[in-house]
């Protein structure tokens, strides 16, 4: 649920925006082509899914992504300590940045090695970060000449942080590092988001994601990934420091009764007598 939601646009497109809303479960957040994004976390805390790993962001963080499919998650634990999540984002369009700074950022060959990044928040971040709530609490004073001057100046204090010029930073910002298909699904194979969900998160549809998974790895997703939880279940359940609800919750599986009921399954026991049966 959003509680309130506030935008400061440039020539008719969103570039700030303040939301406050409830910590959500598992949510995508799709990119425009060309579109990057920072967001400023004000209170709250969650983790970022992607290809590569899933990152925990806390009250006070920023994050930095470029142009690709991501996903908003928590834990349970998350959404009780964080309470509400309030986050102030700053969108990048390379047409508008481009406009702005009167580069060609098709001109530098300059890459980074990630396609998000964790941010720490500097004075100098905080204190724009600041200066942005006035133009939320007080939208009338945000006209065009206002909201260009205040993009300008994230742009040259986003790029000092990242130790490149202005243009070969932001430029980079635009240049996706591909993650394989074999690398994206083993990254997450033990995870609970579901094959649609992995899906979107190899930038696929899901047909074309489950043609693609039988040629890779010879089984069908759920197959595999069932039986890849359940190997990596019985291996943790060889040591007794560990509650089954919390193996459970390590491989993937929502709930301790479906963890139970699908264990029993592929192994004729539950993941309590398999354990006891290893120990003897």
């Amino acid at each position: 649920m959003i509680y309130d939601l506030r935008t400061l646009t440039y020539k008719g497109q969103d570039v700030f925006q303040k939301v406050i809303l409830d910590t959500p479960e598992r949510e995508i957040r799709p990119f425009k082509k060309n579109e990057a994004c920072f967001m400023f976390v004000d209170n709250g805390e969650f983790s970022v899914r992607t290809p590569d790993a899933l990152i925990p962001i806390y009250k006070g963080n920023a994050v930095l992504a470029k142009c690709h499919n991501f996903f908003i998650e928590s834990s349970i634990k998350q959404r009780d300590e964080g309470g509400k999540l309030e986050v102030i984002a700053v969108y990048l369009d390379s047409d508008i940045i481009e406009e702005l700074l009167d580069v060609d950022l098709n001109k530098s060959n300059h890459t980074v090695n990630y396609n998000l990044k964790h941010i720490e928040v500097d004075k100098l971040l905080d204190n724009f970060k600041v200066s942005l709530e006035l133009f939320f609490d007080n939208p009338e004073l945000a006209d065009e000449a206002t909201i260009k001057t205040k993009l300008k100046e994230f742009l040259l204090l986003i790029s000092k942080t990242q130790g490149a010029s202005q243009s070969d930073f932001l430029s980079a910002l635009f240049k996706l590092n591909s993650t394989d298909f074999w690398s994206t699904v083993t990254n997450n194979l033990y995870s609970s988001i579901t094959i649609e969900e992995f899906a979107k998160l190899c930038g696929m549809g899901t047909s074309s994601f489950k043609r693609k998974f039988r040629e890779v790895f010879n089984e069908t997703p759920a197959k595999y990934i069932s039986i890849k939880k359940l190997e990596r279940a019985a291996e943790m359940l060889l040591s007794d420091d560990l509650r089954i609800s919390e193996i459970a919750y390590d491989c993937g599986f929502e709930t301790t009764s479906t963890f139970n009921r699908t264990f029993k399954g592929q192994f004729g026991r539950s993941p309590s007598e398999y354990r006891l049966s290893q120990i003897d």
